[in-house]
């Protein structure tokens, strides 16, 4: 049927600048996604909560009036794995950790170009999409491991520490499943980042240091003196099995 336009994936916005909620709305909408808009932090949690978090992916912006951004990332962090992806004007290396250490999973700047958003979104549910199903490569050779008083469900997506449920990211799952998958096989920073986040990597390591940090504050006894996933100066990370 001529000029059909078929839904591939629901997006919801959460931005104060209604310039920028429209730009990106009728960009988004002509390229088939479903569009949600909030206009500010709280209206964001609560039409996140109606809605049961049935969304594909968040673009968030961090400087909102009532709740900020990085309080709506923790809040829907704390139940829900949903892919974000931060919009804002802070570019400092210090905002990119921050919002990423609370669960976001890229961020891009503004101003921003819509070929470069709709990148971006495309990579991140992809990504999303392929969390969902086990990749040869990174796949462990088992459906349960248990290690010391770890023990990850791959089918589930779950992981347990002295059997209480930890709540990682799908970032933080994708690492942990690429390690778990390949005991005592060293990962450099550039092959991790192509491996999860299944792009080009560009030398910045902010993102992969957030990410691994988070990683070993969840699983680690003693993040500084990890057991499982190894640092190896100047080279990678590995997980070790002895």
């Amino acid at each position: 049927m001529r000029g059909l336009i078929v839904i591939n994936h629901s997006i919801f916005i959460i931005e104060d600048d209604q310039a920028i909620v429209e730009m990106v709305e009728t960009y988004l909408t002509k390229e088939g996604y479903a569009v949600t808009v909030a206009g500010d932090g709280d209206e964001g949690l609560r039409k996140f909560e109606q809605a049961q978090g049935r969304f594909d992916l968040l673009l968030v912006d961090l400087m909102m009036p009532k709740i900020d951004g990085m309080e709506v990332i923790r809040r829907i962090r704390a139940y829900s794995h949903v892919p974000i992806l931060i919009m804002s004007a802070k570019d400092s290396d210090i905002d990119k950790a921050l919002g990423l250490g609370f669960g976001a999973d890229d961020y891009i700047e503004k101003p921003f170009s819509m070929i470069e958003l709709s990148a971006r979104l495309k990579a991140i549910i992809r990504r999303a999409t392929q969390y969902a199903s086990v990749e040869t490569e990174v796949a462990p050779k088992y459906n349960i491991l248990n290690m010391g008083d770890l023990r990850i469900d791959f089918d589930n997506f779950a992981v347990f520490k002295h059997e209480e449920p930890l709540k990682l990211t799908s970032k933080e799952f994708e690492i942990l499943r690429l390690f778990a998958g390949h005991p005592n096989r060293v990962f450099t920073k550039a092959q991790i980042y192509t491996k999860v986040w299944n792009d080009d990597y560009y030398g910045d390591e902010n993102v992969i240091n957030v990410h691994m940090s988070r990683l070993r504050d969840k699983i680690e006894d003693n993040p500084s003196e990890p057991r499982y996933i190894k640092t190896l100066w100047g080279i990678g990370y590995k997980w070790e099995v002895r």
